[in-house]
C-alpha cells in the first residue's frame, strides 16, 4: 500500500484543517496518510514512505521565522514556540526517492503574499536539489481564518489528485 506523511504547522488550526482534508483526499485515493505536527516529525522518516506532504502557514511573504511563531503563538494564546517547518527541513534526513508535495494558507492569492509552499520548495531544491512534485496554496479570510469557503473541498480534490499521482509512480 502507498503510505504518505503529512508534516504540519499551524497555529490558528487552518493550515491543520487543510492537512487533514488532505489526508482525507488521500485516503479516498487508496494512500495510507497520517498526519503530524511538526514537533512531532520524526527526523529521520520511514522507509516504506512514498509520499511526503509538508504543509505551513505563510508568514510575511514566507515560511515562519522564530519572531513570527512567537507572535503567532501569542495571538493564538498558546505557549512557547517550537522549531517550524523550516528548522525541520534543515535536521530531517528526507530520502532521495521520496515524492514530496507542499501547501500553504495564505490570505490571498496574489504574488504579493508570498507563499511558505514555493518557499518550503525552494529550500527542498537549495538543501537537496530535490523538485516538489505539487505545490498549492490555500485562502484564509484572516490571518487567524477561517478558511475561505471551498477550500477545505479543494484540499480534499488536491489529495485525491496526489493519490492518482502516488499510485502511478
Amino acid at each position: 500500500m502507498t503510505r504518505a506523511l503529512i508534516v504540519v504547522e499551524s497555529y490558528f488550526g487552518n493550515t491543520r484543517a487543510i492537512a487533514e482534508a488532505v489526508a482525507a483526499g488521500l485516503i479516498a485515493g487508496g494512500v495510507e496518510a497520517q498526519v503530524v505536527d511538526v514537533a512531532q516529525a520524526p527526523g529521520a522518516l520511514p522507509s516504506d514512505l512514498d509520499l511526503l506532504v509538508l504543509g505551513a502557514p505563510t508568514h510575511n511573504r514566507g515560511l515562519p521565522t522564530v519572531a513570527t511563531r512567537s507572535k503567532a503563538r501569542a495571538q493564538a494564546g498558546s505557549g512557547a514556540t517550537s522549531p517550524g517547518i523550516s528548522e525541520w527541513l534543515g535536521d530531517a534526513e528526507v530520502p532521495a526517492a521520496l515524492s514530496v508535495a507542499a501547501f500553504d494558507t495564505v490570505i490571498s492569492n496574489g504574488w504579493l503574499s508570498g507563499s511558505a509552499a514555493k518557499a518550503i520548495a525552494k529550500a527542498l531544491r537549495r538543501r537537496q536539489g530535490r523538485r516538489t512534485v505539487s505545490v498549492r496554496s490555500f485562502v484564509v479570510t484572516a490571518s487567524k481564518g477561517p478558511l475561505a469557503a471551498g477550500q477545505e473541498t479543494d484540499a480534499r480534490s488536491w489529495g485525491r489528485e496526489l493519490a492518482d499521482s502516488a499510485s502511478s509512480r
